[in-house]
């Protein structure tokens, strides 16, 4: 059995790509996270609401309200909550210039993070440093529809895994990351964002976009990438005393990507620490 939950603070927690509107987002998941966690800080670091998802067809159901309701209660509470939207949320970078303050939620086009010890990162989506999305923009539609297309796939190619006895294995991930790779080797997206971080005399990045969680040092800047809440399922976190780390909650809490979509007790762990 999963060790039992108790709710944990974290100093600020950042999470991207949840891409709600998507049959894809992780919704459950995602809710279970954030019942069970407490922050002075929340940064949703874009793709929160997937805007180029529901032009196309719509799609919202509970558990999509369950994730707003948790996000709405941290804000109630006191917790800063900062929307920074991105790419597939870019309706919302209208209203940046109105310096709207949304149900306690600020919009803003990037922020700048004082870790607990000190550090000072910048938090960014990160699409402005993809040159699929900057100048070729249907290109990057194309690959949001293909990438669609193989999380569907995904599934039914898991249940014929699951009968076969095999574990599961993430086809649509391993599609999007030979893709993202190509991408990110022309574009040397990371470098790039890296690059932006020291210009601005910062100590580190922390962005989103690529849905491939990571934390590294890139020469001399710190670079975080917290994931999505698609597959990986990830989430960047500062402890108190400014320690980064990166939790894989689908894997710290042995949760089944192919099981029905419903909130399941887990343990919180760490993957990775800086």
């Amino acid at each position: 059995m999963n060790a039992p939950i108790i709710q944990t603070h974290f100093r600020a927690v950042f999470i991207s790509d949840t891409h709600l509107g998507t049959r894809g987002c992780r919704t459950d998941f995602l809710a279970d996270f954030l019942s069970r966690i407490s922050a002075e800080h929340i940064y949703l670091v874009g793709d929160i609401i997937d805007g180029w998802r529901l032009r196309k067809s719509w799609f919202w159901d509970d558990g999509h309200d369950q994730v707003l309701r948790h996000i709405l209660r941290h804000s109630r509470n006191g917790t800063a909550v900062t929307y920074i939207p991105g790419n597939h949320d870019e309706m919302f970078r209208t209203w940046l210039p109105l310096g709207l303050e949304v149900a306690g939620i600020k919009l803003v086009r990037e922020a700048v993070h004082e870790t607990a010890d000190g550090r000072k990162l910048l938090v960014i989506h990160g699409d402005e440093f993809d040159s699929v999305v900057c100048y070729a923009k249907f290109l990057a539609v194309l690959g949001d529809g293909a990438y669609t297309l193989a999380l569907a796939v995904n599934r039914y190619f898991n249940l014929i895994r699951l009968k076969l006895g095999r574990p599961y294995w993430s086809l649509s991930a391993w599609l999007k990351r030979q893709v993202k790779e190509a991408v990110k080797a022309i574009d040397r997206f990371e470098v790039a964002v890296a690059d932006e971080a020291r210009a601005r005399g910062l100590d580190g990045v922390v962005c989103g976009h690529i849905h491939h969680a990571e934390m590294r040092m890139v020469g001399d800047v710190l670079y975080c990438n917290d994931g999505d809440w698609v597959e990986s399922c990830t989430a960047l976190v500062e402890h108190d005393d400014g320690r980064l780390e990166l939790l894989d909650w689908a894997a710290l809490n042995n949760l089944s990507f192919l099981v029905p979509r419903m909130p399941k007790l887990g343990a919180v762990g760490l993957v990775e620490a800086v």
